[in-house]
Order: C-alpha cells, then sequence, then structure tokens
C-alpha cells in the first residue's frame, strides 16, 4: 500500500527535491476534508502533479505507493486555508469527510486520507513548543517540529507526532448479551460500545478494567484483544477489545451521567434489522465491526 520512507524524510531539502519530481503526486486537505476527483463510480481523492500545489501550502511527505498502477511514486498531502482551498476547488461536494466516505474509498486512498488526517491535526496544535513555548516549524518532511529558524539536528529539540491510545470494548454478560451507552454528546440516539483513553503507565487490560468500571459501573475480566484501528479525530488510535461481565460484578450497569447518559443491555434480537430503533456506528468504525462480531453477521444499517 505506503511505505512511508522514513529515511527519504531525512534528507536536507527533501520537499523541494519532491516538488521537482515530475512521478510525485499531491492530496489536498482543508478543514479536515479531502479533495476528491470529479466524477467516477464512487469516491476516490484528487492526486495532481506536486509542481502545481501553491508555494504557501504547507507539504508533509506521507510514502511511496507500493502497488497497483502508482507504485513507486511518491505522495505528498498539501494542507490548505480557507483561501488556498478555495482556489483549488469551490465545490462543497468534492470535499469529502472521512467518516461519511472512508467505506466507499479503495484501501490506498483510504490509507492515505486517515495518514494525512492525523498528521495534519497534529500540525495545527503543536505551531508553539509544548517545552519552550518557541514557535515551531516542520522538519523532516513533515514528520517532527522544531523551533523556528533552527534545523531540527541543531536545535536538538524534536517534537514529535503523538497518538492517543483509546480502548473500545464490547462487554458480554452471562445471557450472551451486548452492552451498549448512549453517549451526551449523541443526543441519546445512537448507541455504541465503551471506549475511554489510556491513562499513563497503564496497559490496554488495565484501561479496558477501569474505564469500564467507571462508565458503566460495572466489573469486567478477561479483556480479549481484537484489533486496531486508527481515529484521526483528532490524533487517537482505537485499540478493541472484547470482555465479560466478572463474576462478582453487580448486573446492572449505572451510566456515569456526565458522558454516558443511558446504558442497555442488548440481544441479538434486540439488535437485529427488522426491530432495532436505536442508531449504531457507522460501518467504518471498529465499534461497529465489535458490535457485528459479537451479533455474528452483518448488519444493515449504514
Amino acid at each position: 500500500m505506503i511505505d512511508r520512507d522514513y529515511l527519504t524524510r531525512a534528507r536536507p531539502g527533501v520537499l523541494a527535491e519532491l516538488r521537482a519530481d515530475p512521478s510525485a503526486l499531491t492530496m489536498f486537505l482543508a478543514r479536515g476534508r479531502a479533495l476528491l476527483a470529479e466524477g467516477g463510480d464512487g469516491p476516490r481523492l484528487e492526486l495532481r502533479p506536486a509542481a502545481t500545489v501553491a508555494e504557501s501550502a504547507t507539504l508533509i511527505y506521507l510514502g511511496r505507493v507500493t502497488e497497483g498502477d502508482l507504485e513507486g511514486r511518491p505522495v505528498l498531502v498539501a494542507i490548505l486555508d480557507a483561501d488556498e482551498a478555495d482556489a483549488v476547488s469551490t465545490d462543497a461536494d468534492r470535499w469529502g469527510d472521512l467518516r461519511a466516505i472512508a467505506t466507499e474509498l479503495e484501501p490506498l486512498d483510504s490509507g492515505l486520507f486517515t495518514q494525512a488526517l492525523a498528521i495534519a491535526n497534529w500540525h495545527s496544535t503543536h505551531g508553539f513548543s509544548p517545552r519552550t513555548g518557541e514557535p515551531t516549524e516542520p522538519g523532516l518532511g513533515g514528520w517532527v517540529r522544531h523551533p523556528s529558524g533552527q534545523h531540527d539536528e541543531e536545535s536538538g529539540t524534536h517534537i514529535f507526532p503523538r497518538t492517543d491510545p483509546a480502548v473500545i470494548v464490547g462487554i458480554i454478560d452471562d445471557e450472551d448479551r451486548l452492552l451498549l451507552g448512549a453517549n451526551a454528546r449523541w443526543g441519546g440516539d445512537r448507541y455504541s460500545v465503551l471506549a475511554g483513553f489510556v491513562e499513563p503507565g497503564e496497559s490496554f487490560e488495565a484501561a479496558v478494567v477501569r474505564e469500564m468500571y467507571e462508565e458503566a459501573g460495572l466489573r469486567v475480566a478477561n479483556p480479549t484483544y481484537l484489533g486496531s484501528q486508527p481515529w484521526p479525530f483528532p490524533a487517537s488510535i482505537m485499540i478493541g477489545f472484547e470482555a465479560r461481565l466478572a463474576p462478582d460484578s453487580v448486573r446492572v450497569p449505572v451510566p456515569d451521567g456526565v458522558e454516558i447518559i443511558d446504558l442497555r443491555w442488548f440481544t441479538r434480537e434486540e439488535l437485529s434489522d427488522g426491530v432495532r430503533t436505536i442508531g449504531i456506528p457507522p460501518r467504518a468504525s471498529i465499534a461497529r465491526a465489535i458490535i457485528e462480531r459479537w451479533f455474528g453477521a452483518p448488519l444493515d444499517a449504514p
């Protein structure tokens, strides 16, 4: 798919080099949305020669394509401000939201969009050093920031991108029911499995136990790892687990009342397509994958 090609990032002047490379392609990102190509049977990223990108745009080297028609070609992302984005396209329908179109994109486009959005979100919040308060600028092809006016090798101050791990958990009781909760931000009409951030010095499994007690008042046991999903909203990775209600736990979940406003145990019948009355997570999310794994089949909801 994409070789992130970290060795190339270290070459002095690599972005100018890639801008001059006729094989280099660039995707465009503005306001958290990516520019989509016109026409076709489904959404796909618009990729243009790097040399056509405005000099004022922030460029980041994403890597080199490893297969398919674009094999071997380097790809960058241009992060645009509002005026630069309008100069590229004023058609709002051509700027795609990752959460809305992820399942429709080809794997290469989905991976590039996710990577680009995550690194762009990090740059947007690190214009100043958290250590010294000094203004910072990108280095290493966009994968580090350092004090303005200094080469990162000279400054000794490297600010690297961060990813915040969060566990997301399907809890199953002794009746084989799945626990779903309604988040306050959703208005109470959409339900999902529970999630929470991993704290410093904490294992993923310990975070599962702690977070489920904090959000639902339940003790869980035997956390089993299911998989992970990068979630660049703004800078997370979701680590999926399934866990069983502990034998010594209370059976009635209690929402924390702040983040979670309702909690319910669901049978498979209650979540089946014909009788379901609640919204569930979109197909592009690991939350949906955890629910469908327990359910035993895909669900028809979008």
